[in-house]
């Protein structure tokens, strides 16, 4: 072991740890063992009913172990003698496919045997809203324009700087904090690293802001579209691929366009491609589509795309390039897998690398206001129902990332979709009782 946990538990004076995975919904499932039992788990695992999840597992199942790794230990910030584990799941001692963080591994076996590392940062959108959901906490915060309001973002001081400090805390390389685009929304940054330090990182965060928030008797929200005025909450992804030592930046070429070197530009053309056959891992959710396929906002923009476009430093674009080392894919939303999303970006890059796709020519364009200028560009899914059935019949998809991962994904989503056609909304009830 390279991390003893029951020694670490001993010298921070731990008394419990929380043991946790990630389902395919992106839902924190975790068991919280005393350190006197922490060994043992370090070793096996803790033992959970995956049919209790959503992993599409069955009763009949074996029972499924949440193996942690010592190198994702968080201390919780407001609670210090409890400590947080992301895990990898196990049935019959062996890795669990369609388990979102072992999906992520597999994408990063491929690109190490390419001899590329992948590293990512996300930009994590969230909103502060009343605990009953009905609107933003703020009441005061009503302009048209928000974003950056210094005043609003200090009347929140409170939250904002103890999530922050606690980053700061862990090393994190917390960098910015904001109040963002629509009223009662906000966005805290930190620094990138390899992907899978990011998605765990990421999944603490969401937790964190919920947990920070609810302490000072607020509601956090990561809904992609909470609000139909407002814009919504996006999760950008920042992304590059390295060296397999992690050290040289392989996507900078000072002499390459826009900074980027060859590499980079083949990475994107796999994104472009196929990004429409992921579609449904970057907008997991009914919800999801009403953030990337929505009317102007209040503020004057939604600041989501609906074309699978890419371009410079112009946020009307799928992708931007804001500087020659990365590209920021801005079509993930709140509710993102944190595991999932980054593994289908990089299935969609390593393709892209593998058979050289070009990314096509780039759009300078307000794709806002001059996107039907754009002929030769295709539309992303208006729904969950085309995204889901775009997943399952893409021969790429099943090849990079499993048939037994994108059946569980797509049985469990479309099962999401028809109980939203279930359901009778007010809409309905407003245009069509006097039909």
């Amino acid at each position: 072991m390279a991390k003893d946990l029951e020694k670490i538990a001993k010298d921070k004076g731990l008394k419990y740890f929380l043991i946790s995975f990630v389902d395919l919904f992106g839902v924190l499932r975790s068991k919280l063992v005393p350190v006197r039992a922490i060994k043992g788990m370090q070793k096996d695992g803790a033992g959970f009913a995956g049919f209790a999840a959503w992993l599409d597992l069955t009763p009949a199942d074996a029972d499924m172990f949440a193996v942690p790794d010592p190198d994702s230990l968080i201390i919780l910030p407001w609670r210090r003698e409890v400590g947080w584990l992301a895990s990898d799941l196990y049935i019959d001692g062996k890795e669990l496919a369609a388990s979102p963080r072992v999906a992520l591994k597999q994408q990063l076996k491929k690109a190490a045997k390419m001899g590329y590392t992948f590293k990512t940062g996300v930009e994590g959108e969230f909103h502060l809203i009343k605990e009953d959901g009905s609107g933003i906490y703020d009441d005061r915060d009503i302009q048209d324009k928000p974003c950056y309001d210094q005043s609003a973002l200090m009347r929140r001081y409170d939250v904002i700087s103890e999530i922050c400090d606690a980053m700061v805390e862990f090393g994190w390389g917390a960098y910015q904090n904001d109040h963002e685009d629509a009223n009662g929304q906000w966005e805290m940054n930190w620094e990138y690293d390899h992907v899978l330090k990011t998605c765990d990182r990421h999944v603490f965060f969401k937790y964190m802001v919920k947990q920070i928030a609810e302490n000072h008797g607020i509601r956090a929200t990561f809904m992609p579209k909470p609000f139909s005025n407002l814009t919504g909450n996006g999760c950008h992804i920042n992304a590059s691929l390295w060296d397999k030592t992690g050290k040289k930046n392989l996507f900078m070429d000072a002499k390459g366009e826009l900074g980027l070197s060859q590499l980079a530009y083949h990475f994107l053309g796999g994104v472009i491609k196929n990004v429409d056959a992921l579609t449904s891992f970057f907008n997991p959710t009914v919800n999801s589509y009403k953030r990337i396929n929505a009317p102007r906002t209040v503020s004057g923009a939604t600041w989501a795309p609906n074309t699978i476009t890419w371009g410079g430093n112009n946020r009307t674009n799928m992708v931007r390039i804001p500087e020659g080392n990365r590209i920021e894919f801005r079509l993930a939303d709140g509710a993102m897998n944190p595991y999932l999303a980054p593994a289908a970006l990089l299935a969609c890059g390593l393709r892209g690398v593998k058979d050289k796709i070009d990314p096509g020519k780039r759009c300078d364009l307000d794709m806002y206001s001059e996107g039907h200028k754009v002929k030769d560009a295709k539309k992303l899914p208006m729904n969950l129902l085309d995204a889901l059935r775009l997943t399952d019949k893409s021969k790429f998809v099943r090849d990079a990332m499993g048939d037994e991962l994108i059946d569980a994904y797509v049985k469990l989503r479309t099962t999401e979709w028809d109980q939203h056609c279930h359901h009778i909304s007010q809409w309905e009830r407003d245009n069509t009782l006097d039909c």
